[in-house]
């Protein structure tokens, strides 16, 4: 696959006919992307804020390569052949997650090809509202440590997880230190976590960055943990925090257990080039199949 420019997409190249090529060339129906944002428009603005303001915490510009309104960001994806996706969203204070969770319930009924997310926070209430959102069908949730700075363990959120666990959703966390290390980030509280929790099935964003190999450990250790490769193996973040050379070979023994994300829309080059970045690994196509289609496939029931 060559590479794909890194720049904004403009008008008569947006659709990335490399990313249609990989998928066919794999002979896939297309692709699946478990990590993709779509949350109200005042929200979506205020993360742009934040990335636009990043530099000082990575020591690099995070441009917003797709910074469109919301129907044109849901084209984007269908053009690029992205059969499901998500709509990652998150409270960064209680009292927010029931209002993000009433508009992505509305946002998936709206959006056929979107897998009807939900969120959480350690307050009172979260567990009638997770309840009602598992009830009214969510196939997903997202969980941000680091933005939420919360602790996993809370015990307002233990019958939550216990309750998620029991209905086999899965839940994206971004618990990972990168791209700046929060209180409750890092390996240590997710592996309590899952000391009580086994069966929870966590989706560890960012392949765990920058503590890959922890997290790997604990992926191998239980059984229902996968890994998105949202931003992970770009150049982007191999400048910032590399993945181990060493540890390529984990990728293959796991890789029906990891998952395609890609941080859509921001993200700070072309869509293609996260496809590029798994290509270029050398993991083989039988893997890409899977990361990028059939792992979803089968944890999603689609």
């Amino acid at each position: 696959m060559q590479p794909v420019a890194s720049e904004e997409p403009t008008s008569s190249d947006r659709a990335e006919p490399a990313v249609v090529r990989f998928w066919e060339r794999l002979g896939l129906p297309g692709i699946i992307d478990v990590h993709t944002h779509f949350m109200p428009d005042r929200v979506l603005k205020k993360v742009w804020a934040y990335f636009d303001a990043v530099g000082p915490l990575t020591g690099m510009a995070w441009p917003i390569t797709y910074r469109h309104e919301e129907d044109e960001r849901v084209a984007l994806l269908r053009e690029f052949g992205v059969r499901h996706f998500t709509s990652m969203l998150y409270p960064h204070k209680a009292g927010m997650a029931a209002w993000l969770n009433a508009w992505a319930a509305d946002f998936a009924a709206r959006t056929p090809e979107c897998l009807h997310t939900a969120t959480l926070f350690p307050e009172e209430g979260v567990e009638a509202y997770v309840r009602e959102a598992v009830e009214s069908g969510a196939r997903v949730f997202k969980s941000h440590l680091q933005v939420g700075a919360y602790d996993a363990n809370d015990a307002l959120l233990d019958p939550v997880w216990g309750l998620l666990a029991e209905a086999g959703i899965p839940v994206v966390t971004h618990c990972g230190s990168g791209p700046a290390p929060g209180k409750h980030t890092g390996p240590e509280p997710i592996g309590r976590l899952l000391a009580r929790h086994p069966r929870l099935r966590l989706v560890v964003a960012h392949m765990g960055m920058p503590e890959y190999t922890d997290f790997l450990d604990l992926a191998e250790r239980y059984g229902e943990i996968r890994l998105d490769t949202t931003m992970a193996f770009t150049d982007f973040s191999e400048r910032l925090t590399p993945f181990p050379v060493g540890e390529r070979g984990r990728l293959a023994d796991l890789g029906d257990r990891i998952l395609l994300g890609t941080d859509f829309p921001n993200i700070p080059y072309a869509y293609g080039h996260q496809l590029e970045a798994l290509e270029r690994l050398g993991l083989g196509d039988d893997w890409l199949r899977a990361v990028c289609y059939r792992n979803a496939v089968r944890l999603f029931g689609l």
